[in-house]
């Protein structure tokens, strides 16, 4: 179940890296960030809901004090995208990705003083060692865009990436369905963000080309959030918070190599020596898993 756990983790930011793709392709016809955050939420709580109906009816019957839990997970979704997004707009790119993957640091302390977890030397090690990576591959090295409120913002996104990695896992360890916690988690989430990113908007754009852009809003929906989300939550299962949390930052690895080879960006040597850096990390971390892990006895 470990090793499972770890691919779940690492294919769930395989497919977050994909994002890029999908803004590069919708952003030409008018959508925001903050519409294409809540057409990923809608699009993934429609395909759950209509796959729980069909298969799994049982997810839609949850106690309250667990629809509280999703609820707080859906507004860590909110705060991570639209944090995220705005900090972006303020700083610059690099700045933004580095700030927001700052959350396996807090996830990590989090975890220690909230559940009891190991802060192990090599676990500690293969944290930093993604961070750096981070900054790496991000190009934050090469200049850093100072600005304040974009920096606080950030810094918001990381904390609430962080809230959301123990909310799920409190919601894990509640012995919550992971089909259900993702499900409402995504319900509160779309209406959230469909609150304040102008619907009617959205439609207008749709309309300009239907036949293309409804196919990709449903694949950035299905692609970037179902899929992960359900890799990363079914990954919690097995997995201390902040070791999911860390093998998740594969995500701006991927998001590079994804941009040179299907969007034909540039790509810097420390950007190279970044993603070397993070394989390096996860394998470091995979090795701390193994060593926290009970081993049996000999007879």
């Amino acid at each position: 179940m470990k090793k499972q756990a770890f691919f779940f983790i690492i294919a769930a930011g395989i497919l977050w890296g994909t994002s890029g793709i999908f803004v590069h392709l919708l952003a030409p016809y008018g959508y925001t960030s903050l519409q294409m955050t809540a057409l990923r939420g809608t699009v993934s709580f429609l395909c759950l809901f209509l796959g729980a109906l069909i298969r799994n009816r049982s997810a839609f019957r949850v106690k309250l004090p667990e629809l509280l839990l999703f609820a707080g997970i859906g507004l860590a979704l909110f705060g991570t995208g639209s944090c995220y997004f705005a900090s972006m707009q303020l700083t610059s790119i690099s700045t933004a990705v580095v700030l927001m993957y700052m959350s396996p640091v807090y996830v990590t302390v989090f975890s220690a003083l909230f559940f009891g977890e190991k802060l192990s030397r090599l676990k500690l090690v293969a944290v930093v060692g993604m961070l750096v990576g981070c900054c790496l591959v991000s190009g934050i090295f090469g200049g850093l865009t100072v600005n304040l409120g974009g920096i606080l913002l950030g810094l918001l996104s990381g904390i609430s990436y962080a809230a959301y990695n123990i909310l799920t896992k409190i919601s894990m360890r509640r012995g919550s369905s992971p089909i259900s916690t993702t499900l409402y988690s995504f319900f509160f989430l779309s209406v959230i963000a469909l609150a304040v990113a102008d619907p009617i908007s959205i439609v207008e754009h749709t309309a300009k080309k239907p036949t293309l852009l409804l196919p990709l809003t449903v694949a950035l929906g299905v692609v970037t959030f179902v899929l992960p989300y359900l890799f990363f939550t079914l990954g919690m299962r097995a997995l201390p918070a902040g070791t999911a949390s860390a093998l998740s930052v594969v995500e701006p690895m991927a998001a590079t190599v994804f941009g040179v080879l299907l969007l034909r960006e540039p790509i810097e040597p420390l950007a190279l020596v970044g993603i070397f850096v993070i394989l390096l990390s996860v394998v470091l971390l995979s090795r701390a898993e193994g060593d926290a892990l009970p081993h049996k006895k000999k007879k």
